[in-house]
C-alpha cells in the first residue's frame, strides 16, 4: 500500500471537521418560556435639553414664560415677558433669515400677531395661546444656524 503523507491526512481531517462546523444544529430541548415580565418604572434624567429647545433656548424660554402668564390671565406680565422676545430674536434673526427664510417670515408674522393682540385692552387668551404655540413649533423646527 502506498504510504499516505501525514500532511494530506491532517488536511483531510481538518477539511471534514470544518465542513461540519458550518451546519446549523437544532436544540434537542424545546425552548423555555421567558421569565415573567415585572412592571418597573425607570426614570432617566439627562442634562440634555429636548431638541425643541436645544437650538434656541432663549427664544423658547421667552415663549414658555409668556404662555405661562397668558394661562393665568396675567396679560400685563405676558406683555412684559414677550417684550424680551425681540431682544433675543435680534441675536439670531440674521442667521435664520439667511438659512431658513420661510421660518424667518413665519416667526416675524407670528411675533407681530402676538404683540398686536397683547396691546389690546382685552386680549384673547385663546388667540394668544394659539399664536404662541405656533411660534414655539416654528422655532423648534429651525436648525441651529
Amino acid at each position: 500500500m502506498a504510504r499516505f503523507n501525514p500532511i494530506l491526512v491532517l488536511s483531510a481531517v481538518t477539511l471534514v471537521a470544518l465542513a461540519g462546523c458550518g451546519e446549523k444544529q437544532e436544540a434537542s430541548t424545546p425552548p423555555t418560556s421567558p421569565p415573567p415580565v415585572t412592571s418597573t418604572t425607570t426614570t432617566v434624567t439627562t442634562s440634555e435639553k429636548p431638541a425643541s429647545t436645544a437650538n434656541y433656548p432663549e427664544l423658547m424660554s421667552v415663549v414658555t414664560n409668556t404662555k405661562a402668564a397668558v394661562d393665568t390671565g396675567d396679560f400685563v406680565k405676558a406683555k412684559t415677558e414677550f417684550d424680551k422676545f425681540e431682544t433675543s430674536w435680534k441675536k439670531v434673526e440674521d442667521g435664520i433669515k439667511a438659512k431658513e427664510p420661510k421660518s424667518y417670515d413665519t416667526v416675524e408674522q407670528t411675533t407681530e400677531k402676538v404683540t398686536d393682540e397683547l396691546k389690546k385692552a382685552q386680549p384673547s387668551k385663546d388667540l394668544v395661546l394659539a399664536q404662541l404655540q405656533s411660534l414655539e413649533k416654528t422655532i423648534a423646527s429651525i436648525p441651529k444656524s
